[in-house]
This record gives structure tokens, sequence and C-alpha cells, in this order.
């Protein structure tokens, strides 16, 4: 970098070279800069998305959480069978798309010669993959299996398919790419909960896989810690905890950011630090900041001269307290655009009647169309091991991470073909 300081937060697009800002706190700033009168252009004309939700957040002060979870200290709760008042209208594979809040990021890495610039840049789309589960205490919907999500944003440059492959335990699969092929972005989560008396804690097993193809590289890395405390008494509050090691496996360079824990008097919370070096363990960059709020990036001297050099943001980053916390980005996932009933796969979790029906305020159809589809869910299994049927993925199947070696999900492709025949009646 020319500069000594870098400044990840809020404001630039895909088309500067220098210093930028990029947001973890509101969504869609690339889309907001291909907007005329708040519209989106489409292929067929104007597209104008939404920018509320149909209904609310209904009130959770009439449910004794205490009364349900004092049952399930030291479980894992993706075995149980969770009261909808602890739920948020997205599916969990809608939340998975998430990552995708800051994509113009990574179309800005590819944009870079210098695979240290490049570091930079997937170090702040990966601190961003986490940014919008500040104050997002409700739970998303656990996944059928066989349930599918598709996000195609051609005003941002790709599209997305991800498909539940296992229910026990819940894995889910997801490859995103680049509409012009410069990217492809992949992985498998398998994220582990457990309640612990006055905590839920979310281990995110699962390795995130970022090729950026015209310079032949491959990023990996997993997620943090996740916890959310209070859940019994008192304000919900949300941190994130752990290392996190990004390595490129083409050249050698490697990020480790340190998500710290609040401390005895929150002075760490949200706090994020860490550090860029190359092949030779030499120290480019160091990193610091608010997994909330921005990240800085500059060099070694100057971090240790100055180390409490942050620039604030400000902002209410939450518009929309009432509204499940949402992002701009998050309230259009779960959105049905004109012409995609036909176009979307039975599976698409956007058809699925319970979150549709908490996303419109009916929270009693929600309950009993929940418990519905889990019934079904179950029933659907039993008569596959009374068949001794296994369960056939469609679009992913079981593999190997080809730079981890670990266990991971693979996208076999296909999907956008748009043949959708022989796929599960889940709904």
């Amino acid at each position: 970098m020319n500069s000594e300081e870098e400044f990840y937060d809020a404001e630039t697009g895909l088309e500067s070279d220098d210093s930028c800002e990029v947001s973890f706190k509101d969504a869609c700033v690339y889309a907001i800069k291909q907007r005329v009168n708040g519209k989106v252009p489409s292929e067929n004309g104007v597209l104008e998305r939404r920018t509320t939700l149909p209904a609310p957040m209904f009130s959770r002060n009439d449910f004794s959480v205490w009364g349900f979870l004092k049952k399930c200290i030291g479980m894992e709760l993706s075995k149980i069978t969770m009261p909808i008042v602890f739920n948020e209208p997205l599916s969990f594979l809608q939340r998975i798309t998430e990552y995708m809040e800051h994509t113009y990021l990574i179309h800005k890495a590819c944009k870079h010669s210098d695979s240290i610039e490049r570091m930079q840049l997937v170090a702040a789309f990966a601190v961003s993959a986490v940014a919008s589960q500040w104050d997002r205490t409700g739970k998303p919907f656990n996944p059928l299996l066989g349930e599918t999500f598709e996000l195609t944003r051609e005003d941002e440059g790709y599209r997305m398919i991800s498909e539940q492959v296992s229910h026990h335990p819940p894995i889910s699969a997801f490859y995103a790419e680049s509409l012009n092929q410069d990217f492809s972005f992949h992985g498998s989560i398998y994220p582990k909960l457990k309640f612990w008396g006055k905590s839920v804690e979310a281990e995110p097993k699962g390795t995130m896989t970022l090729e950026l193809s015209k310079h032949g590289e491959a990023y990996t890395w997993t997620n943090p810690m996740c916890c959310v405390h209070n859940v019994i008494l008192g304000k919900l509050w949300i941190e994130q905890y752990g290392t996190v090691e990004i390595v490129n496996h083409s050249t050698g360079d490697k990020c480790v950011l340190n998500f710290k824990p609040c401390g005895m008097f929150g002075k760490e919370l949200h706090r994020v630090e860490g550090y860029i070096q190359d092949k030779s363990k030499k120290k480019h960059h160091v990193l610091y900041g608010k997994w909330t709020e921005c990240v800085f990036s500059i060099e070694p001297k100057v971090f240790e001269a100055n180390r409490k050099a942050e620039k604030k943001s400000g902002g209410d980053s939450k518009k929309h307290k009432q509204m499940y916390n949402f992002t701009n980005f998050a309230m259009t996932l779960n959105e049905l655009e004109p012409g995609m009933i036909g176009v979307l796969p039975p599976t698409d979790c956007r058809l699925r009647p319970d979150i549709r029906a908490m996303e419109n305020g009916d929270i009693d159809t929600a309950s009993q169309e929940k418990e519905r589809l889990e019934e079904k869910q179950r029933a659907a299994r039993r008569e596959r091991a009374k068949d001794e049927e296994e369960w056939s993925t469609r679009w992913f199947q079981q593999g190997n991470n080809p730079y981890t070696g670990a266990a991971d999900w693979i996208f076999k492709g296909g999907y956008f073909d748009r043949k959708y025949s022989d796929l599960p009646n889940i709904y």
C-alpha cells in the first residue's frame, strides 16, 4: 500500500484503487451505487428491492425462556425442537448468504496485482461476513433436508446456491461464483449450538474457500466462535471470539485475526486484531478495529507508535430494530421477486410456509407449519429407513477440500441449467 494507514468502513465502491472505506454495518454498498432513485437495474427493467418486512418482530415477553431452556443445559441444540419464539424469519441457508453482503471487497481484491494487498481485502471480507450478526439474537430456521436457496445478484455480479446436505449432523453447503468468472466462494458449515445456563455458544465448524481465478489463488479460513449472552435475564448481546487464520495456498501469505473476548469490563467487546505476513513470516501489516464497524490496516511500526489511532464511524448501524435487527441486505433475502415462482426449484426456502407466515406476523400459523414440516421430515426419514434407502444430495457431493484436505462438500454443477426434475417434496 502507498499510504501508512488504510481504513475499511463505509463509502466507496468498486471503481477506486486508492485507499477505500467499506462498511460492515449497513449492507449493499455497491448495489446502492447502482441504484437509480432507490431502484436497482435488472435484466427486464428496473427492480425495486424492499427495505422493510411485511410485519415487525413479535414480542417474546410472554414466553418463559428459562422454563424451556433449563432442560437443555449442556445439550447440542440442533437436536432439540425449538419453539418458534427463538427464531427470525430466515432459513440458515439464507443466513449463510449474508457472507456475500460485501462482495465488492472480493471484486476489488481481483483488481490488485500485489498479493499482500489482496490479502487485506480478503481479510476485510472474512471479518465483514460475521458483522451482520451484531444484535441478531434470533435463531434462523433449521433447513429441512434437501432445502435450497438461490441468490442471483446481477447488480453485484454474482450468483449463489446452497443446499442442506445433511440433517444429523446438520450440514449446509454453498457455492458462489462471479458472473464474469473472476472468483468462486464455497464451503460447508456444521454449526454446533450448546446452551450453558446463561449463554448459547455456536461453533461454526467448516471451511470457507475463496478462489481468485485471475490470480490462480485460493484462500481458506474458518469463522470464529459466537456466543449469545443473557438468554435468561438481561439484555441479549453477542460476542465473537477465537483465532481465524486466512491462508493463501498459492503464495504462502497468511493473515491471523484474533477476535477478542469482551473481558471483565467489556473493554475488548467487538475488537479484532491481527497481522499479515508473507511466506518468510515477515509481517507487512497490522489489522485492528471492531468486527461490528471497521478494520484498519497499517504498517507494524505505525501500529506500535500509535496503538490508539482509531477512526470512529457514526450513524445507526441497525435502522430496523423492530425488523429482527436485519441489515438492508438481509431484508431482501426472503423477498419473492416478480417472476421467481415457476423459475425457482420447489425446494427453495422462500417457498417455506412457516418462514413466510412468521415474516407476515402470523406466529400461530408459523408455529403450526414448522411443526408440520418437521414431522413430515421425520416421516420421510422413517420411510427411507424402512426401505433401506440412502438420502441422495442433488447439487453437492462429499469430498475433500482440495487445499486443506479436510472433509468438505463440493458443488457438482448443473443447478443453473434450470432442470429441476425429481426434487423431493419437502414442504
